[in-house]
């Protein structure tokens, strides 16, 4: 029998062996690319989502467990940290990609059952599941929480009317900072990944039309098309130790949008 292949000292720094990781919004898109790549560095994954049928496919591919909740409801909300511990065990990674957009209205028309629908979702849930996991990660000694945003909470989008979503991803950048300064004393981590245009099912009638394709090349600097994997190495290096330094922080990956 030959001995194991050592890992190399940075590829340990990647390393998430044995860890349960959370992981909203993992039916599709960046939610289930972010749990592919984390149960491939060994952690064990929670997929949490409404869509059951899809959750239980990525769940027996990755060898992990399906959670549906509808995450705008509280008692849906309200279960998922239990069901994660008694499927798994203490949850170490919270990565709260669950997140849409309900309206198109501009600003002087959103109607106020969409406001809150956005900000329930995209703001009181990622809050609210960070309440949850606080003891479990207390009690390991370590955790690292990751939000998702949006360029939209720094810099206005101009032909896209989100003035709830763009408040509710903003909302997050000062919920990281804050959850930061109060649980650093505990090694809890938390940072936020602010993704720019990438194609999934919510962009991809902007991709498809002549005009939407346009008017992204002229506001992307770099050429090539963002997709899920461009995020999830962000990602991916914000939930395990290679970024054991690094909380408080709002990550921008945009290929250059809001550096023009």
């Amino acid at each position: 029998m030959t001995d194991p292949i050592p890992v190399p000292p940075a590829l340990r720094l990647f390393d998430l062996a044995g860890r349960v990781a959370i992981v909203t919004g993992a039916s599709s898109g960046l939610g289930a690319e972010t749990a592919r790549t984390l149960a491939g560095l060994g952690a064990r994954v929670a997929l949490v989502a409404r869509r059951k049928d899809r959750l239980a496919d990525l769940a027996a591919e990755l060898g992990g467990v399906a959670i549906a909740a509808d995450l705008a409801e509280s008692a849906d909300l309200d279960a998922v940290v239990p069901a994660v511990l008694d499927e798994l065990g203490p949850p170490e990674i919270l990565i709260n990609a669950a997140g849409n957009r309900f309206t198109t209205e501009r600003a002087e028309d959103e109607s106020p059952a969409d406001i809150h629908r956005t900000l329930e979702l995209n703001l009181v849930a990622p809050l609210r599941l960070s309440q949850a996991v606080f003891p479990h990660m207390r009690g390991v000694g370590r955790g690292s929480i990751v939000h998702v945003s949006s360029i939209s909470g720094r810099v206005g989008v101009p032909g896209i009317p989100q003035a709830s979503y763009a408040a509710s991803k903003a909302g997050l950048s000062g919920l990281t900072a804050e959850l930061a300064v109060q649980w650093a004393r505990h090694s809890i981590r938390v940072n936020t990944v602010a993704p720019g245009f990438f194609r999934s099912e919510i962009t991809d009638s902007l991709y498809d039309s002549e005009r939407g394709s346009a008017y992204l090349r002229r506001n992307i600097p770099l050429p090539a098309e963002g997709t899920a994997q461009d995020l999830v190495g962000a990602i991916t290096w914000l939930a395990g130790d290679a970024a054991r330094y690094v909380t408080g922080q709002t990550i921008v990956v945009d290929g250059g949008w809001t550096a023009h």
